[in-house]
């Protein structure tokens, strides 16, 4: 049954429309994933949705009485009141009963005495109303979310007050439920608790999000916003990734056609005087329609070409910790943890929000010094971080200001670049990179902030929630690199399919300071977990634990076995290379050449050297471990 319908809805803020005579219909029971680049106009469609916009054309029909309820990108909370008073009141005069019901409660109980007739009069109105089953409903998502009931709303953090307006729209249990990234600032807890709420919830669900996880599990059938258009793929969202990458293909091979055919009509005009006496005005006419086909055509932004500036390799050892507690007002934070992290390793960090992982970090980096124990740091560090409160971003600078340091060219490697050129790497126009960061949206600042960490040389990489706001294929960019990444990676994330496809190993905060160490991503560390861990951090089936700590440091992962099967072909090819250039070197004439091509030879010829020996070592200790692995299994 039809909740909602777009027909022929159009909408543009600038040249291009965000979208060009769309068509949606969203069924009762549908949960649809909606998808596409930042920027495409998603967050725009969701608005015009639930009515919170007008487009420029088209008509918007929704069933008689029809109750919505959306999750904005950036919401707006009352700035008087408290968590519990917010979230209560989105179910109107009843929610206000509510809160008011609890704050009389709470005064009731700290006080030992008062007026008890507000109280009663309060009691006798929800159970006129149903308010009581409401006032659970509202303690229930409160509690789901991990939200402080009696924390005042001024003053909250971006984080906090996106999972405010999110607890806001879940207790309405509206007919259409929007929301735009409701994983953003969600710990492990809350997003799996959020899948299976959705799983169940009887309305229809149209939501755009990053976490490639939450869309395979939730989403019924995927609708892609792509240069203006809405396509309906039904089916999974991995199906939808397949007959995506299949039509882009077909796409592709039509527009070359067109473009070949295009060609060879504008030379059939060209040939002038001779070709127009033959009168064929039907093929003139048919020359027009295609130039304003080709015209009309409107091609796919380009892709981020991202690129970390690396720099000289850390010692062998980069960190180890021994023994390392910390406490907070009695509160143990990480206890008696030890672990050593060597030049490669990519870790992830996964824990409930407030676990404490940042503050690992910063005690790994010695930015912080423990109660007790010790931490030592590698030779030659040189460290990256990506904070996920986007505090390097000065919101009142331009873009250019912000990642140049304010300076217009920038050095990456050993190239200077000017930074509207580096910029348009990560897909920001002129225009766009001259705006003050204030004005970009959530994505935009993120991929910002990755311009900017990126122009910077490093061998340690701290990534604090890298993948909030940002598009899939951006994120696919970004797992791509960090694999190619030569140096260290601490990755903070709660995005499964992120960890599973970039770290090697995981440490793991079990509550009460406890830390495991664990070899894989998360899926790896589902299957090794023990079954009993402290509330918090949660996951689907387990298997038997691995009670050693030095265990999961020796046993390959899945990526590392490829890894190992791989390296011997790419040994043999870097020699091939250095074979080829060591005798070009060695001929009479070599030295002939200018001096800046003698000079970037032999750069080429060190830098090969350097990867032949970084590919020895690594293959050395991959094999050491898989010998050591197989005798354990002897």
């Amino acid at each position: 049954m039809p909740l909602l319908r777009l027909t022929d809805v159009s909408i543009a803020f600038g040249v291009h429309p965000l979208l060009d005579h769309a068509q949606l219909q969203l069924d009762c029971g549908e949960r649809v994933g909606l998808v596409g680049r930042n920027g495409e106009g998603k967050s725009t469609l969701l608005k015009i949705l639930s009515g919170e916009i007008l487009p420029d054309s088209g008509e918007l029909w929704r069933q008689g009485g029809l109750k919505t309820a959306l999750l904005a990108q950036a919401p707006t909370l009352p700035e008087q009141g408290t968590i519990y008073d917010a979230v209560a009141d989105a179910l109107g005069e009843i929610g206000h009963w509510i809160a008011e019901y609890h704050r009389l409660s709470e005064r009731l109980t700290s006080d030992g005495d008062g007026d008890l007739r507000p109280l009663e009069r309060l009691q006798h109105q929800l159970e006129s109303h149903d308010g009581w089953n409401l006032r659970q409903r509202v303690e229930t998502v409160l509690s789901r979310l991990g939200l402080p009931e009696d924390k005042p709303t001024a003053g909250l953090s971006g984080g906090w007050q996106r999972r405010v307006a999110l607890a806001q729209a879940l207790v309405l249990e509206p007919d259409v439920l929007l929301l735009d990234e409701p994983t953003n600032h969600l710990d492990l807890d809350a997003i799996l608790w959020l899948e299976e709420h959705l799983l169940q919830f009887p309305g229809a669900i149209l939501l755009i999000t990053h976490d490639r996880a939450f869309l395979q599990r939730v989403a019924t059938r995927i609708v892609d916003l792509d240069r203006g258009r809405l396509t309906s793929w039904t089916g999974r969202y991995d199906d939808f990734v397949r007959r995506k990458a299949a039509a882009l293909e077909e796409e592709s091979r039509h527009n070359a056609e067109f473009d070949k055919k295009l060609a060879e009509e504008e030379v059939w005009i060209r040939q002038g005087i001779k070709a127009r006496r033959t009168r064929n005005e039907g093929r003139v006419r048919a020359l027009k329609k295609l130039r304003e086909e080709r015209q009309a055509r409107r091609e796919r932004q380009g892709t981020a070409r991202l690129a970390l500036d690396q720099a000289e390799r850390s010692g062998k050892l980069v960190m180890e910790a021994e023994n390392i507690s910390l406490a907070f007002d009695d509160h143990p934070v990480v206890r008696d943890f030890s672990t050593s992290v060597m030049r490669g390793d990519r870790i992830g960090l996964i824990g409930p929000n407030g676990a404490g992982k940042t503050t690992l970090v910063r005690l790994l980096l010695g930015e912080l010094p423990p109660d007790s124990g010790s931490v030592r740091l590698g030779t030659n560090l040189k460290v990256a971080y990506f904070d996920q409160l986007r505090a390097q971003l000065d919101p009142e600078q331009t873009l250019v200001e912000a990642v140049g340091d304010g300076q217009e060219w920038i050095t990456i490697g050993e190239q200077r670049t000017h930074v509207l050129s580096y910029l348009g790497n990560f897909l920001f126009s002129p225009a766009r990179a001259r705006s003050p960061v204030k004005s970009l949206s959530g994505g935009e600042q993120n991929r910002a902030l990755l311009a900017r960490l990126f122009s910077q040389p490093c061998n340690v990489l701290v990534l604090d929630e890298p993948t909030n706001d940002l598009d899939i294929e951006t994120l696919e960019l970004l797992e791509e690199l960090l694999a190619e990444f030569q140096g260290t990676v601490l990755l903070v994330s709660h995005d499964r399919a992120f960890l599973d496809r970039v770290v090697t190993s995981t440490f793991v905060f079990e509550g009460d300071g406890r830390i495991a160490e664990y070899v894989g991503g998360y899926s790896d560390w589902v299957q090794q977990r023990t079954p009993a861990i402290a509330p918090g951090v949660v996951a689907p089936a387990t298997t038997a634990p691995i009670p050693e700590r030095s265990r999961p440091r020796k046993k390959l992962s899945y990526r590392e076995q490829r890894e190992l099967e791989e390296l011997p072909a790419e040994i043999e090819r870097l020699e091939t290379q250095r074979a080829e250039l060591t005798a070009l070197i060695n001929a009479p004439e070599f030295y002939r050449r200018e001096q800046a091509e003698v000079q970037r030879t032999l750069d080429e010829l060190k830098a090969l050297e350097t990867r032949l020996e970084t590919s020895f070592e690594r293959w050395g200790e991959l094999e050491s471990r898989l010998s050591g692995d197989e005798s354990d299994r002897a």
